[in-house]
Parts: C-alpha cells; structure tokens; sequence
C-alpha cells in the first residue's frame, strides 16, 4: 500500500439549485448561499479540502453567470484556486472531470483528483479526511472510487451503489458491483436492511490518467471535444473560458453513466459523514433543529397547533401558522413559497412555469449582485423604474449610455465619481446628478467605504438590457 498521495480538489459550482426557489435562483443559486451554515455552501466545501499536507489548491469549474461571485467567496475566505474555468454550457459531470484532468495532467500526469460538488453537507468531517486518505490510496493504485454513503432510511431520492468484495490491496474499499437508480420505497427498504447497499454520494477520487485512459475507450467524442475546448481555451481576467463552439460540441452525460457504470476498476468507500446533498426544503428539514414540536424555525414566527413543519424568512416579516403539519413556508423579498413536504420536489415545475412567463422571480432576487456591487428594485411601473444601488470599495461601473431611458442619481453615503460626457464630478451624501438619455457616463468609488445611491430611470423601456457598454473593466463590453 502506498503513501496517500496529494489529492487535488476539483469543486463543482455550475447548478441551479431550484429544487430550493425562492432561496435559489438562476444568477444566485443554493451554492452560493448560506443554507445549511454561517458560510456558503461553496466556501464549505472549499474549507473543507484546504488542509495544504493533504490538499493542493482548488480547481473550479464554474457557471459564466457566477463567475465573480465565486470569486469574491473564495477570496473571502482567503482561498486562492489553481483556476477558476468557466464553461460556456452546463454539459454534467463527466466532461467537467475531464476538463479537470486534463489541465492536472499537464504538470502532473499522476495526480490524484477528487470531485466534489459544491452544494454538499458534510457534518463529521474528521470521517470525511479519513475516507478521503483511504480512497486517494487506492485512486493511486488504479481505481476510480466514489464515496457510498451509509444509509439510516430507506430513501428513494438517492441512486444506490451494491458494494462487492473489498478490494485485496486496500482496507475498506470495495468493488462496486452494480450501480442502482432511485428505488420503490419497498425495494429501498430492502436495501437498508440488507447492509450491502449504500447511497451514492456524486463524490469521486480519480487518478487524472486512469479517467483520462477510460474515457478515451469509452466515450472518445467527449475526450476529444474536451481537449479541443481546452485546448481554444483563453485567460479572461482570473478566468480560464473554455472555447464555446468546441464545448457546445460534447456530449453531455455524467461520470455516472459515462464511465463508473462501464468500466471494471469502479470501487467504493463507505462512509458515515453526516452527509446530505441538500438536494430540497425537507433535507434542510432534516438538517435544521426543531422544537418539542419536529418545527424548524429560521424565522419571526408565531406558531399555534402546527407540527413537523419548516419555516424560512429571509426578508425579516412574521410568519404566522395555525394548525398545519408537514408543511414547508419560505419566504423571500419577492416571492413566498407554501408546499406540504412531501410535494416540496415540485417546486421544480413552479420554476419552469415561472421561465415560460418570463418572469424575472426564476432567474435573479429582487437584490441582483455584479462584479462591482450589487443593487435592489424597490419599484417600478411602465415609464419608470427606482434602485437602490450599492458600490463596493474600488467598484466601477461599465462606461456606457443608454437608448431609451435617462437617470437621476441621488448619492445618499459615501462619495461618487461620475463621468458625465466629457466633465469629471465628485458627488457626495445629499448630492444628485442627471444622465439624460444616450450620454455616455459613468460611475465609481474611489473610496474605502461602501457607496450608497438612489437611481430613478425613467423611459419608454426601463429593461437591464437597454445598456450599451462601451468600456468595462470586467470584460463584459
């Protein structure tokens, strides 16, 4: 048995995560977000692999669209990533570990991988390293491990894993001897009591040559768009994009199908980590203290009569209940959610009617972040539109005009530089300046405090896309 070798985290952060809308959305999903703890689920799972005796620095592989906010989540919590690669589409998990292995391969052929998602619990994670050592070891000795986790409930929700002999060169990991969709609760039950079933936690550890060797016999059109993708890939700022065409190109499947169901060197780690994918409003259920009563409250609430239920507010209103049970209330700025817990996986179907729609509650919040602040609607109506815009230290808004609209600024703290057409202004609390329509302007803080500042637009089109931008610092002219 050999020493375990460095393991090099590769974290996936490309979902959407709208199993949990309205806490979840497109431009800002459950990753992203505090849900299970003081921090994010990404810088959870980055903190959770940072040990540098074990661990090399981070690859992420990441959605455009959250591109500087994984960043900035990652800078937070003073993690510095070995790159941020930026897929152009979501094409699921096994190209992703082959981006991943590919760009590990180019300085070290023999490195030892471990994919993880980025919207996973992990309470023991003591266990976790454990686990992570034992299957590095046999990842060295050419096997593609994933985690199985012990399961405490016959659960039809998860795919399950038949564990088979352990493996002779290792202790505690086994051959896979089949892989299982999600079961009939009685078949799922079956498995709880048989022992040789675990559920599969989408957690593998890999070595970057042996994936690579398996995916050119098994699935050589997605290694080969891969590499080309890779290969036309270009730096943008702290960005590595992969090349679109190319990309868009790959079949789409997951490292599941694509290759731990094919090949003979599948093996398997059971765990017991106080794992929970977070994959609903009931796994936070779960996760979440109650009182005497099974209700979990993260919320000003006032319950009478009302048992097994979970309550969310992250907008600071009350929520009130009288005599319900099983039953799931979140509520946001801009939308309120109220589902019976065993029907909360059809939130899904809320979210595609809300896309049909067009309406803006499925993609972002009424709190919308970009690379230089972030800002809040506070209202609107046909000819005009009211923010509240926020500038972080050193934030500078694109130079840019606008086709159908003007604005009125109105600085409430902190100081503004405003480039209005050719004249250069500073702004302070109480100040207010006019940017009539198709002047070319633009605005800044220079200072070392936040920047606060009320924007009326008023048009005939009041639309996020009337901006035509004609310099960026953030690439996106």
């Amino acid at each position: 048995m050999s020493d375990t070798p460095t393991i090099y985290p590769v974290i996936l952060s490309g979902g959407s995560g709208s199993r949990l809308w309205p806490l979840s959305r497109a431009h800002y999903p459950k990753q992203l977000l505090p849900i299970a703890g003081s921090q994010t689920m990404l810088q959870e799972t980055a903190n959770r692999v940072s040990d540098s005796a074990v661990y090399g620095a981070p690859l992420v592989i990441a959605n455009n669209e959250h591109r500087f906010i994984v960043a900035e989540q990652l800078q937070a919590i003073k993690i510095q990533p070995r790159a941020i690669v930026l897929e152009p589409v979501g094409r699921n998990t096994a190209p992703a570990a082959a981006i991943a292995a590919l760009m590990l391969s180019e300085t070290s052929p023999d490195a030892i991988m471990a994919l993880l998602p980025s919207d996973h619990v992990v309470a023991n994670e003591n266990a976790f390293m454990k686990a992570m050592k034992t299957a590095a070891t046999a990842a060295a000795d050419g096997a593609l491990v994933t985690f199985g986790v012990k399961p405490d409930r016959p659960e039809t929700g998860y795919g399950y894993i038949q564990q088979g002999k352990e493996l002779d060169s290792n202790s505690n990991v086994h051959r896979v001897a089949k892989f299982i969709e999600k079961p009939d609760s009685e078949t799922a039950e079956r498995y709880l009591h048989s022992g040789e079933y675990l559920w599969n936690s989408g957690m593998f550890v890999l070595g970057v040559q042996t994936y690579l060797d398996e995916l050119a016999r098994l699935a050589p059109d997605m290694l080969t768009a891969c590499r080309n993708a890779l290969s036309a890939s270009f730096s943008d700022l702290d960005f590595l994009r992969l090349d679109t065409e190319t990309f868009n190109a790959c079949p789409s499947d997951s490292i599941d199908y694509a290759v731990m169901e094919k090949t003979d060197r599948a093996a398997v780690v059971p765990v017991d980590i106080g794992w929970n994918d977070v994959g609903g409003w009931p796994a936070l259920w779960d996760l979440a203290a109650k009182d005497a009563a099974g209700n979990a409250s993260l919320a000003d609430t006032w319950l009478h009569d009302v048992r097994n239920s979970y309550f969310r507010s992250d907008d600071g209103r009350l929520i009130a209940a009288i005599g319900v049970e099983d039953t799931i209330v979140v509520s946001t700025d801009d939308a309120v959610l109220v589902t019976r817990r065993d029907r909360a996986g059809d939130v899904k179907e809320i979210v595609e009617r809300l896309k049909e729609g067009d309406r803006s509650e499925a993609v972002h919040h009424r709190r919308v972040f970009r690379p230089w602040g972030d800002y809040n609607d506070i209202d609107e109506d046909e000819r005009f539109r009211v923010k509240r815009i926020i500038v972080k230290p050193g934030g500078i808004l694109s130079l840019q005009k606008h086709k159908h609209r003007s604005e009125h600024w109105v600085v409430v703290k902190g100081t503004a530089i405003v480039t209005r057409g050719e004249e250069i202004s500073e702004l302070r609390e109480n100040q207010s300046t006019y940017i009539p329509k198709g002047v070319v302007h633009r605005l800044e803080n220079k200072g070392d405090e936040p920047l606060h500042l009320i924007e009326v637009q008023v048009g005939d089109y009041v639309g996020e896309d009337d901006i035509v931008r004609l310099e960026d610092t953030y690439g996106r002219s």
